[in-house]
């Protein structure tokens, strides 16, 4: 249960930072592009992402943050178990996909701009490796 609280409260904080964002928050940045280099890195990106965008990110972290706690509760009558458990898969391989994502020359290509670049290499791709493994866990421990 301790893991599927983790990953419940750090994918809320997530989720919470991408609306945030959605509603043209600049932190950790004191301008746009600041913040664009800083969450995006993308070369040519100038503006970050529409509202909508940012909501529809918002919504996907934060049903995710949600399936933790649906596969630590155990099976209940209205949740197929087989549903549980390839979501969970699925929600498993894109964090796992994103997490290897950031150490590979193709993404560093596309996502050059400092200081996304290093807090990529250093926290972004690390980060997401360790919520894959937290899922990793859950779906091993649920099976």
């Amino acid at each position: 249960m301790a893991i599927a609280t983790a990953l419940t409260l750090l994918l809320a904080a997530i989720a919470g930072l991408h609306a945030y964002w959605g509603r043209d928050g600049l932190w950790p940045a004191a301008s746009e592009d600041e913040l664009v280099a800083t969450v995006i890195g993308n070369a040519s990106a100038r503006r970050m992402p529409s509202p909508g965008l940012c909501l529809a990110v918002t919504l996907a972290i934060a049903v995710t943050a949600i399936w933790p706690l649906l596969l630590a509760q155990g099976p209940s009558a209205g949740t197929p178990r087989l549903l549980i458990f390839f979501s969970g898969f699925a929600i498993t391989a894109v964090f796992l996909l994103r997490g290897i994502a950031g150490f590979l020359p193709a993404w560093r290509r596309l996502h050059p701009r400092e200081p996304f670049a290093s807090n990529d290499r250093r926290y972004y791709s690390p980060l997401c490796l360790l919520i894959a493994a937290g899922y990793a866990i859950l779906l091993l421990q649920g099976s």
